[in-house]
C-alpha cells in the first residue's frame, strides 16, 4: 500500500514568480492565502519571498525578510487557536532570511542551494536544530538554464546530495532532519528531469525523505507546449508518479486538487 506523502503548499509572496507571482503581493492576501491553503489540506506551507525561477535576479535579505517574516508571524497569530497549527517552512537560500523566519514561528528552512550559498549556512542551520530541504541546483538562477551538462543526470544529482547530506551530519544536523529534493527544472533540460523524475526511487535509498517539486515546471511545457497556468493535469500526473516512486512531500500549487488526485489513488491502491 502507498503511503500518502505530505502535501507543500506554495506561497510565494513575490511579484515576479513564474507561476503565481503578484498573487499575494499584500500581508491580507498572503495571510487568506495561506488558509486558504490550509482549508485544503495543506500539511505544509512554504513561504517565500524571492523568485528563483530561470533568469530571476538577486534580490537583498533585507527586501526578502521584510516580505516574509511579517506574512508567517501573521500565519502563526491566525492560527494560534488550531488544535493542529499548520507547519511553516522558509524557502530561502539566506540565513539571516531564515534566522528571522525561525525566530517568528516558521518550522524549516527550505533552500534551493543546499546550504551551500554562504559558507555558514550549514553551521547556522544546525544551530537552529530545525529540519532543513536541501535541494540540488546546478548553476544559480540567473544562469542555471544555460546548457546544463551532466554525465548521468541521475547518478550526479544522487552523488550531489549524498554529499550535501554528509556535509550536513558533520555540521551537526541530524540525519533525520534532512529532507533531499533532486530540483525538478534547477539547472535541467526536459531529458534531464525526465530521467530524474523516471528514477525518483533511486533517491530513496540515501536514508532521507524525498521531496518532489514539480508542480506547473516547465519541463511539463516542454512534452505539451502549455503556459504555467494550464500545467494542472501534467502537475497532477506527477505528484501521482512521484507518489508511486515514494516521495514523501509533494511541493505544490494546487493543493485541493493534488490532495484529491492522491486520496483516490490511494483509496485504489489501498482498496
Amino acid at each position: 500500500m502507498t503511503t500518502r506523502p505530505k502535501i507543500m503548499g506554495i506561497l510565494n509572496v513575490t511579484p515576479d514568480s513564474f507561476s503565481d507571482g503578484g498573487q499575494y503581493d499584500s500581508l491580507e492576501l498572503a495571510v487568506k492565502g495561506a488558509m486558504s491553503l490550509i482549508e485544503q489540506g495543506a500539511d505544509i506551507i512554504d513561504i517565500g519571498g524571492e523568485s528563483t525561477r530561470p533568469g530571476a535576479e538577486q534580490i537583498s535579505d533585507e527586501v526578502e525578510i521584510e516580505r516574509t517574516v511579517p506574512v508567517i508571524a501573521a500565519i502563526r497569530r491566525a492560527t494560534q487557536d488550531h488544535v493542529d497549527p499548520p507547519v511553516i517552512s522558509i524557502d530561502t537560500r539566506k540565513p539571516s532570511v531564515a534566522i528571522a523566519a525561525v525566530h517568528v514561528g516558521a518550522d524549516i528552512w527550505n533552500d534551493v542551494s543546499g546550504l551551500t550559498f554562504t559558507k555558514v549556512s550549514a553551521k547556522i542551520a544546525a544551530d537552529l536544530g530545525c529540519p532543513v530541504i536541501v535541494m540540488h541546483a546546478q548553476g544559480s538562477p540567473e544562469t542555471m538554464q544555460h546548457y546544463p551538462r551532466y554525465d548521468d543526470p541521475v547518478a550526479d544529482v544522487k552523488d550531489y546530495l549524498a554529499k550535501r547530506i554528509d556535509a550536513l551530519e558533520f555540521a551537526g544536523i541530524d540525519r533525520d532532519l534532512i529532507t533531499i529534493d533532486p530540483g525538478i527544472g534547477f539547472g535541467k533540460t526536459l531529458e534531464h528531469n525526465l530521467a530524474i523524475m523516471k528514477n525518483l526511487k533511486d533517491f530513496k535509498t540515501l536514508g532521507c525523505d524525498v521531496l518532489l517539486g514539480a508542480s506547473r515546471k516547465s519541463f511539463i511545457g516542454g512534452i505539451d507546449g502549455s503556459t504555467a497556468d494550464r500545467r494542472l493535469a501534467g502537475s497532477l500526473a506527477a505528484a501521482i508518479w512521484g507518489m508511486q516512486a515514494g516521495a514523501d512531500i509533494l511541493r505544490v500549487h494546487d493543493v485541493m486538487e493534488t490532495m484529491q488526485a492522491v486520496r483516490v489513488w490511494g483509496a485504489i491502491d489501498g482498496g
